[in-house]
């Protein structure tokens, strides 16, 4: 845990920040959590919450804070991120911009359907793949945490079956450990179909194992119930404490790097097409800044269009800020935003409806759309994405946490060789050759960009690019 994120000699980089001083600036987040839950809720409460929380169900809809209480809510999403930085502390891990956005997606999600009873299961699944093909965990360990994505499965099968507790737990356990156990050579293939125009690959891998996994009980009798839980009127009370972890992330990098926003600015002229990584090639000072101001963005919008502010949106916003360290920032966002926006006026829902406010968010995985192609395909990647994302939960009941991953995967591997296509009639192809090169920027510019698909990668990208372990592809 001592390896020394320093920039490139000669570019006034920052003194160098240690593995163990980013994973300990995530806890601290993490942290946060627990301090304000139990600075708004008595701890009998919070302790009758987390009860009710660790024996739901979590399908989707499942909104910890209506469950067991905003306070019970928010330390469980804290103690449980807390205990993932352990286990990457443990087993000594390259904190790279993947490893954050992973941990940043346990603490969002850890507010409605991942807790600390039903996500070990998948865990030790890919621990156990890790060992059967001689590996360290540590190889495999972002695909472990992205993977919990399909933990409403294990609570389902616990606690929604009219199965006694002797059958529903080694049912349960076994359904975990195998979901696990393939999911890491299932990612690494499916991402050669959106080629790293979709960030959240694991969510497109988890729909599709989630729709196999859900036709298989179904198949025996056993269908998932649909749930809502979703809570209102804290806007306040959340925007606040929200809106000041955000200023504190701008504010930590510009201590960090001096010239933070001058990396900020610079980062954005990247695609964001994965593996993009921001901690290698742009520091830690301007990805906390990107952090920060993504994040901002995200909570812009949800106030914009009057939408509530709760453990799904809450969970929404903190995607956007994990992502930030690993393919998104402002100017690729808004664009996806914009389209989802545009595709609410066009259907019976409103912005600010649970369904549309989510997919807006969340489809901001289909940011490298933008930042390749330009703004106007990023509109209209989050115009299609605002119908796909409505339909396709239905096909893993709600199982597939990252519902929207899985929509925005289907978009991409169908739109990016459309556009490529149509570019390519137009221009003859000569500009967008690069399209299939892993993280080349929309002014051709190699951010994380393996050197074997791109011979003029120069080396000090070739080197960033190892940073990005094969887990990125989750």
């Amino acid at each position: 845990m001592g390896t020394d994120h320093a920039l490139p000699a000669g570019t006034g980089a920052p003194v160098a920040v240690t593995d163990r001083v980013i994973l300990l600036l995530v806890a601290g987040y993490a942290l946060a959590f627990v301090l304000f839950g139990l600075l708004i809720d008595s701890p009998t409460d919070i302790l009758h919450g987390l009860t009710a929380i660790l024996t739901s169900r979590d399908t989707l809809l499942t909104d910890y804070m209506g469950v067991g209480g905003i306070g019970a809510a928010l330390v469980s999403a804290g103690l449980l991120t807390l205990t993932a930085c352990l286990i990457y502390a443990l087993n000594r891990v390259r904190m790279t911009g993947t490893a954050i956005a992973a941990l940043f997606l346990v603490l969002g999600f850890g507010l409605f359907g991942k807790n600390l009873l039903n996500v070990w299961f998948i865990i030790a699944g890919v621990a156990l793949y890790a060992r059967w093909r001689g590996q360290p965990f540590a190889t495999h360990i972002n695909t472990a945490f992205f993977g919990i994505a399909l933990s409403p499965i294990v609570s389902e099968i616990l606690f929604s079956t009219t199965l006694p507790l002797s059958t529903s737990l080694p049912l349960a356990v076994a359904t975990g450990l195998l979901i696990g156990f393939i999911l890491p050579a299932a990612a690494a293939q499916l991402f050669r179909a959106h080629d790293g125009f979709a960030l959240y690959n694991m969510g497109f891998t988890a729909g599709l194992v989630g729709t196999l996994v859900v036709a298989l009980y179904a198949s025996y009798g056993f269908v998932a119930d649909p749930v809502f839980i979703w809570t209102t009127g804290n806007n306040l009370l959340l925007g606040s404490f929200v809106g000041l972890l955000l200023l504190t992330m701008v504010l930590l990098g510009l201590v960090i790097d001096r010239r933070a926003f001058s990396r900020f600015w610079r980062l954005m002229r990247a695609s964001g097409q994965a593996p993009s990584d921001f901690l290698a090639s742009a520091g830690l000072g301007a990805t906390l800044v990107n952090m920060g101001l993504s994040g901002a963005v995200g909570l812009a919008y949800i106030l914009a269009v009057d939408g509530d502010l709760n453990g799904p949106t809450i969970g929404a916003l903190l995607s956007i800020v994990g992502f930030a360290a690993f393919g998104k920032h402002p100017r690729n966002i808004i664009p996806i935003m914009a389209g989802v926006f545009l595709g609410s006026l066009a259907k019976p829902w409103g912005a600010a409806d649970p369904s549309i406010l989510l997919a807006a968010l969340f489809a901001t995985n289909l940011a490298p759309i933008a930042g390749h192609f330009g703004w106007h395909w990023g509109i209209v990647a989050g115009f299609i994405h605002s119908s796909a994302a409505l339909s396709v939960g239905a096909v893993h009941a709600g199982l597939n946490l990252y519902n929207n991953g899985f929509a925005a995967g289907i978009v991409a591997s169908i739109l990016v060789p459309v556009i490529i296509a149509i570019r390519a009639g137009r221009k003859d192809g000569s500009a967008d050759a690069q399209a299939q090169q892993p993280g080349r920027g929309s002014r051709g510019i190699p951010v994380g960009a393996p050197a074997a698909t791109s011979p003029n990668v120069s080396r000090e990208a070739a080197k960033n690019a190892k940073n990005t372990d094969l887990a990125a592809k989750s």
